[in-house]
């Protein structure tokens, strides 16, 4: 195993531990936040929608699904469809490497795996901390899967509520009756 390899699997097994800690605690209510970059935005999500955190698998590719779907996986017998969160968001490329990590989420108690370019860590946010994301105009931009914008140092973290991302009717992850 190569220096990089090791230093990709203790911040993976870091963040899975804080993940699995926050949980534990029962977590502040939107204040904990799992960070991870997808190009050179780095973005959080709720803690608590965060079940576990995995090497990048190639999927088995499902015929006709939109770009963004990769396929499924078999995650402890259970099938997972994998959402490529960089292709869904419009990132300039997707590579994919020793750093590309999935997400696992439970979104209204339908497992999903989110893939992102890296981890970074698990952040507590006051509420001060957290600005209202930027009302824009054009028609063009879907801002309502951001809820705001949070600064750590001179960190800037796009926040996102993945829980309607992920079950919005364009991504046909989730039944209408599930909505």
């Amino acid at each position: 195993m190569d220096m990089i390899t090791d230093a990709t699997e203790v911040a993976r097994h870091e963040a899975q531990r804080a993940v699995q800690n926050a949980k534990a605690k029962g977590g502040t209510p939107g204040g904990e936040y799992l960070t991870f970059r997808l190009g050179a935005e780095e973005y959080g999500i709720d803690i608590l929608r965060v079940q576990e955190i995995r090497s990048y698998e190639q999927p088995t590719r499902i015929a006709n699904a939109p770009a963004f779907i990769k396929g499924v996986v078999n995650l402890r017998g259970v099938i997972v469809p994998i959402v490529d969160l960089r292709l869904k968001l419009g990132c300039e490329s997707a590579e994919y490497n020793t750093f590309t990590v999935v997400i696992v989420l439970n979104v209204r108690g339908r497992v999903v795996g989110a893939v992102v370019d890296s981890v970074s860590d698990v952040l507590e946010l006051a509420p001060d901390a957290i600005k209202p994301a930027p009302e824009l105009s054009s028609g063009q931009i879907d801002t309502s899967y951001i809820t705001g914008i949070g600064s750590v140092a001179e960190r800037m973290l796009i926040l996102m509520d993945i829980e309607a991302l992920m079950s919005s009717e364009e991504m046909g992850l989730m039944d209408a009756a599930a909505i």
